[in-house]
């Protein structure tokens, strides 16, 4: 019905109607080029937002695995450190001869003159054994 409505009205040609017809067609073209613009930003900028967060999960990884390695080696230089004041200490003491004595005496069973060396078992393997 009202396509029979539209064949009756018959349309005015005239140059005002035909410049509101060309400035509502380039309003559309700009309008539709507009949003092109507007959706190709968003998506770049969803796109860059993306890759943004990837790195920035990608580097907490590597700074936790840092973190926990330097936990590990932490460690492990305090062991060294005892370990080596523990060298340096028995580098002192076996500078002192009676200490050497004293090691040659209880490991090698070396004995000074008129000294009689008893070997006596354990404590505990002498409780264990007597049942």
């Amino acid at each position: 019905m009202s396509a029979a409505k539209d064949d009756k009205v018959s349309k005015i040609h005239s140059d005002y109607s035909k410049q509101k017809q060309d400035q509502q067609l380039k309003q559309q073209k700009r309008r539709r080029g507009l949003y092109r613009r507007l959706s190709l930003f968003f998506c770049l900028a969803l796109v860059f937002g993306i890759l943004m967060g990837k790195t920035l999960l990608d580097q907490r990884a590597i700074l936790q695995e840092k973190e926990d390695r330097k936990e590990v080696v932490a460690q492990e230089l305090a062991k060294l450190k005892k370990e080596q004041q523990r060298l340096e200490e028995e580098i002192v003491k076996l500078n002192d001869d009676d200490y050497i004595a004293k090691i040659a005496r209880r490991d090698y069973f070396m004995s000074e003159e008129d000294e009689i060396i008893f070997n006596m078992p354990d404590d505990s393997s002498s409780d264990s054994s007597s049942y």
